[in-house]
């Protein structure tokens, strides 16, 4: 099983880092930390049934799983469960801004209530030997300033954690949509920056806006690690570069041809078990982003894709509409 390192990872996002995508993340890197969707506690503990929400294929660890609650007992039951699955970490999600869930006391909101984290992951450490984390922001709606966050993180890490992933941007719970939460609030990277020197001892993350590997390069030269979400689905060659770059070893994708070769045979196995095509196929339609044939393979996927009966033909046609060319290949590593 690869090695837990969360100096890059992909961040957790709602309908997005599936289990197909992130089986197709692993065909281009092998040591980005992957996070699943956000699941809420009541769904594992009263949903049917959990492979739902918890399957995934060996390949895609190392993998995090991330929780949404807030009531302690569950969220330890809930964890203890996860390690059982062989999860490698667990994450409390206190960054969602959706008023759906806020009004479930979860995600975002619970940086208002730093007592009720605090006891949580207090619960969660006593339940498990994996890592307990937590996703957060850098503060909700008149909550914005350095001492805010400081205050949060503090209490929360007097209970036990001592690794958090902070989307630098704050929510503002009231007045803004969700999709407006990862844009209006203007980024606030210092405020990161500023509480990793503050708090040196704990493992601080840094998440939102991050673009490029030289952005990640940049960052960690103020954090632990850097978390890419929207960036890294929509454009999943990124992440053929992060073994290269960040970590010095060759990814596993020679060129985007060959990921995308690697991950067939992952689709005929879900096919097989029943999964649509278009399902699986929805993760790839970035992959030749900005290369000659790119919009054919990707016009060619959303329009057949989805029909009755569609199978590996149809992925085959649409990879045949794009020319292999050597300036595909995936970065190699650095050399000093």
């Amino acid at each position: 099983m690869p090695r837990l390192d969360r100096t890059f990872s992909v961040a957790p996002m709602m309908e997005w880092t599936t289990r197909d995508y992130r089986a197709f993340a692993r065909t281009l890197s092998r040591r980005a930390l992957l996070y699943t969707e956000m699941v809420t506690t009541g769904a594992l503990i009263h949903g049917s049934p959990r492979k739902r929400f918890l399957g995934y294929d060996p390949v895609e660890h190392p993998l995090a799983l991330q929780l949404g609650g807030s009531d302690a007992g569950e969220l330890a039951e809930c964890a203890a469960i996860a390690e059982a699955w062989g999860y490698d970490e667990v994450n409390l999600n206190v960054g969602c801004p959706s008023d759906r869930v806020q009004n479930n006391l979860i995600g975002a909101c619970l940086m208002g209530h730093p007592d009720k984290v605090a006891a949580a992951v207090k619960a969660m450490r006593e339940a498990v030997s994996i890592p307990v984390t937590v996703k957060c922001r850098i503060g909700i709606d008149d909550q914005d300033e350095d001492a805010d966050l400081a205050h949060f993180i503090e209490v929360v890490a007097d209970a036990g954690c001592d690794t958090f992933i902070v989307h630098a941007r704050k929510a503002w719970l009231q007045g803004l949509s969700p999709k407006e939460n990862r844009d209006i609030p203007p980024l606030n990277y210092p405020r990161v920056h500023r509480l990793k020197a503050e708090r040196p001892a704990l493992h601080i993350g840094i998440n939102g806006g991050i673009k490029t590997l030289d952005e990640c390069r940049e960052q960690l030269e103020h954090v632990d690690s850097v978390m890419v979400g929207r960036e890294a689905y929509q454009n999943p060659w990124l992440l053929a570069g992060v073994d290269a770059a960040l970590y010095g070893e060759p990814g596993p994708a020679e060129n985007r041809h060959a990921a995308a070769r690697a991950f067939r045979p992952y689709i005929a196995r879900r096919l097989a078990e029943g999964a649509r095509l278009n399902h699986l196929t929805r993760h790839l339609l970035g992959l030749f982003q900005g290369c000659p044939g790119g919009r054919k393979f990707r016009r060619h996927l959303s329009e057949h894709a989805h029909r009755e009966g569609a199978g590996l033909a149809v992925f085959d046609d649409a990879l045949g509409l794009v020319p292999e060319h050597p300036a595909q290949r995936a970065p190699e590593p650095a050399t000093t």
